[in-house]
């Protein structure tokens, strides 16, 4: 068996050189030895994820060590460990992967499929009710699948699939604009939208919640009934004009299709009557809704508010209990586990930036220059909120351009003036509506984009566009909702 290196030698060495290189720089004015050598780490641990150099997961193991070993956050061998390691019990990070085991319930009972062909049979008469049939069993699957690739790229790409196919609309025909192509862009642009509208809608969200915390010294604390509220009517607003907008752009060339109403009736026949786990599935789900909404404290009084990570452990235990999921499941659940991992290293590295005043150190330079621009808060939060949201070309991961900028430019534009819980909400939303700009954006473009629907020309237009009328709608529509909703 030939011998092979776990890591990529190319990037693996930029990321040390960068690493090596910043060590070594004489320290700007005002961040202590340990401040800019760990920020010398940090750099070179976004710069490995982007590169690639190893899995996400195995790169904040090597950080987590090089962090305890180099007591760069603490003074003693042993608090450098406690440091490392502390971030473990953070519920945001459980949150995240306790949905992700629960997820794997509607695959496995198949109610997540279901749930699919159920809409598309009320409203795939036409094409573009075929997409807002999509769409919308993307959102019901959003609050409790909180991998946005195997959402709508496990889940709805596949049903989408068969329907183009159905039509004999490919590339191997040359003829995608038949109706492949337009159910291919509303595929992938639900996904940014309702990645956006939940906590548990994508794995970077609880890293979003905690970058957010500290930089308003805990100002804003977003629950997750808080962000669903805040986030529903610019999403549901996106979520409405996102079929009509591509069907504008690119128009298919089918505009009836009775073929899919029959897919989606052949499909519901073969699965049949819904099986005992699947109702004990959605009985879950629904309960869970429930919890995260606060249902039993609106009605009962605060003392019987639940948080959201224990009501995500009563949905594991109760699906555990009922049999619909086995521990075998959860074992096998490797992407529940890796996130957990790779969410407490990185979760590690912005609490120990924050407490050794990187954070604030980078946004005082980043104020100090936009005030030399001479704008008022909302043109300095307006400048932030582009850069931040656009700078997702130079990305081809959420997390890692999350990690790398979100605290630092929250912090610059509260600093100038911007609402604390208004521009938040809104570095919010871009973190999840920067994923719509390229096929290399998040895990699920280059699933939808590999299917060779759309031509790359066609899907960055497209994405650009999304992004402008994505973000315009959260400025304007969301700004003014959360001022009725008096969160600023």
């Amino acid at each position: 068996m030939t011998f092979k290196l776990g890591f990529k030698p190319i990037p693996t060495c930029i990321a040390l050189v960068v690493v090596l290189g910043l060590w070594l720089m004489p320290m700007p004015s005002g961040l202590t030895a340990n401040a800019w050598h760990l920020l010398a780490i940090f750099i070179g641990m976004i710069i490995a994820i982007i590169g690639n150099a190893m899995p996400i997961g195995a790169v904040s193991i090597v950080v987590i060590a090089l962090v305890a070993l180099l007591g760069v956050s603490a003074p003693t061998p042993s608090a450098a460990i406690n440091e490392a390691l502390g971030q473990f019990a953070n519920p945001l990070i459980w949150l995240i992967g306790v949905s992700i085991m629960i997820a794997r319930g509607l695959l496995k009972t198949g109610l997540g499929a279901r749930i699919g062909y159920l809409f598309i049979a009320m409203w795939g008469r036409k094409t573009l009710g075929v997409s807002y049939a999509l769409a919308f069993s993307e959102l019901l699957l959003a609050p409790v699948m909180p991998s946005n690739t195997a959402r709508g790229g496990g889940v709805i790409h596949p049903i989408m699939k068969s329907i183009a196919k159905s039509y004999n609309s490919g590339p191997e025909n040359n003829n995608s604009g038949l109706i492949a192509r337009y159910l291919a862009l509303t595929n992938y642009h639900a996904n940014p939208i309702t990645s956006a509208m939940f906590i548990t809608a994508t794995s970077p969200n609880p890293l979003v919640v905690d970058l957010i915390a500290k930089a308003t010294n805990s100002q804003v604390s977003l629950t997750w009934g808080t962000w669903a509220l805040a986030m529903f009517l610019p999403g549901m607003l996106c979520m409405f004009l996102m079929p009509l907008v591509i069907y504008i752009l690119y128009p298919p060339e089918i505009k009836q299709t009775p073929n899919a109403v029959t897919f989606a009736k052949e499909k519901l026949a073969e699965l049949g009557a819904m099986k005992i786990e699947e109702w004990l599935m959605l009985c879950i789900f629904s309960l869970m809704l429930l919890l995260w909404a606060g249902v039993p404290a609106a009605i009962f009084g605060k003392e019987y508010a639940i948080n959201a990570t224990t009501t995500a452990f009563i949905g594991l235990s109760l699906l555990l209990i009922t049999g619909v999921l086995t521990w075998q499941d959860i074992v096998a659940e490797k992407a529940a586990w890796d996130t957990i991992i790779w969410f407490a290293a990185l979760i590690m590295m912005a609490t120990a930036l924050n407490k050794l005043g990187v954070i604030a150190w980078a946004s005082e330079h980043m104020e100090a220059g936009i005030m030399h621009l001479g704008l008022s808060w909302v043109g300095a939060s307006i400048l932030l909120l582009l850069a931040y949201l656009y700078a997702h070309y130079a990305f081809a991961s959420t997390t890692a351009h999350i990690s790398a900028m979100l605290g630092a430019f929250l912090a610059a534009g509260i600093a100038l003036g911007a609402p604390p819980m208004l521009f938040s909400l809104l570095m919010a939303g871009a973190s999840s509506l920067m994923m719509s700009l390229t096929h290399y954006a998040t895990g699920t473009s280059p699933v939808i984009f590999s299917s060779g629907y759309v031509t790359l020309k066609q899907w960055w237009t497209a994405g650009f566009v999304m992004s402008v009328i994505n973000l315009l709608i959260f400025v304007f529509v969301g700004g003014l909702w959360w001022k009725v909703l008096g969160y600023w």
